[in-house]
């Protein structure tokens, strides 16, 4: 088969792009390729209802494990039920629902040695395409400055009723370890619950065996007993300063980069799926070859570092202007906000009432320490 779109990589960015341009372009050829063996089921998205565009729910339908009318989140000082559906898919479903899509072949134990703009090299293989798309994951960049958020999820089958009747997206009433920390809950059934430790550090390293024993304690705690059936672990990047420009430039010639190769996620939360739609249903109206594609995924990048230059500064705020133990005070405080403010901000649509409603009245962190997180640029020419 010659390929009319090579895309490297099976992750969620790339698959999103395949379900897009295959329902855009009918007849198109699109081409996968991961090194991994087979499909993972160490992985878990979500997202809120209004995050997507009514053609993602009705393309997802299929692969959606789960749907919630509503959400909660508890502070050591208050707690909400917030009322926006909320749905999680994982990677067995996306892989089932990429099978089902005409056009789509997906290739693993596919190790890509070079990736160009014209094609892809594996070993003494060379496939060509009109379009290449390079969405293999994170890569380190000085113009990307980044703290982290890490995790560790483990799915129970628990021995009875665990009696969580919507997901907790952040139970923040834990000991604080490691920066900001708090469990998050999502119950796919009376008996089955995926509990994930989760804590926004400035370290990348991610002690897996400490988290394991912390949800381990968190669900003692509750009276949970189980058998674990599923885990899955990250280390995904939360941006502090990012320079755009610099980045694409670095990119220029080469397959366009997509996901969080190109910096694209939500800069605070780290839900990628409603960045990654977005970026295919660029790329489906985009032109079919690699340089086409690359100009529209850049202008739209550059046009979203441009809108989440606020957020990027949220985070400077909480990472570089707040001290670790007391991270969840900001949170505590933020999600005390009106309730469609919240939704845009996981939407990533804030306006600019919704920003100054974010940082009026008592403020986040004390002036004196927010002071020295207003500029980006200090951080981007310390990694210089």
């Amino acid at each position: 088969m010659t390929p009319d779109l090579i895309l490297a990589g099976a992750g969620l960015a790339n698959a999103l792009i395949a379900l897009a341009v295959a329902e855009a372009r009918p007849g198109a050829r699109i081409l996968m390729l991961d090194r991994a063996p087979s499909p993972s089921d160490a992985h878990t998205w979500s997202f809120h209802d209004p995050d997507l565009r009514l053609p993602w729910h009705r393309r997802l339908s299929p692969a959606i494990r789960c749907r919630w009318p509503g959400q909660e989140v508890r502070f050591p000082d208050h707690s909400r039920v917030l009322r926006a559906g909320y749905a999680s898919l994982d990677g067995a479903g996306l892989a089932r629902l990429l099978a089902d899509t005409p056009g789509v072949t997906l290739r693993w134990n596919a190790g890509i040695t070079a990736l160009d703009a014209t094609g892809a090299t594996l070993g003494s293989e060379r496939i060509e395409a009109p379009c290449v798309i390079d969405g293999r994951g994170a890569r380190s960049s000085r113009h990307l400055v980044t703290g982290y958020q890490k995790f560790v999820g483990l799915e129970f089958e628990m021995n009875t009723p665990h009696g969580v009747t919507r997901p907790l997206i952040m139970d923040a009433t834990v000991p604080q370890q490691d920066g900001y920390r708090f469990v998050y809950l999502l119950p796919f059934s009376p008996t089955r619950l995926l509990i994930e430790d989760t804590r926004y550090s400035d370290g990348a390293t991610l002690d897996e065996e400490a988290i394991v024993c912390a949800i381990a304690d968190y669900a003692s705690d509750k009276g949970w007993t189980g058998r674990e059936v599923r885990r899955e672990r990250g280390v995904l990047p939360i941006a502090l300063a990012h320079d755009a420009a610099a980045l694409w430039a670095e990119a220029q010639g080469g397959p366009a980069p997509v996901g969080l190769r190109a910096g694209l996620f939500h800069p605070v939360t780290g839900y990628s799926l409603p960045v990654a739609a977005q970026v295919a249903d660029v790329v489906a109206a985009a032109g079919p070859t690699t340089a086409e594609v690359f100009s529209a995924v850049c202008a739209h990048a550059l046009d979203r570092a441009g809108d989440d230059r606020f957020l990027r500064l949220l985070n400077r705020m909480l990472f570089r202007g707040c001290p670790p133990d007391r991270r969840h005070r900001v949170l505590s405080r933020f999600y005390r906000l009106p309730e469609p403010l919240i939704e845009r901000f996981y939407a990533g649509k804030l306006t600019r009432l919704d920003r100054l409603r974010i940082v009026s009245g008592k403020p986040p962190i004390p002036i004196r320490d927010a002071l020295p997180c207003l500029r980006e640029a200090p951080l981007l020419k310390e990694t210089a």
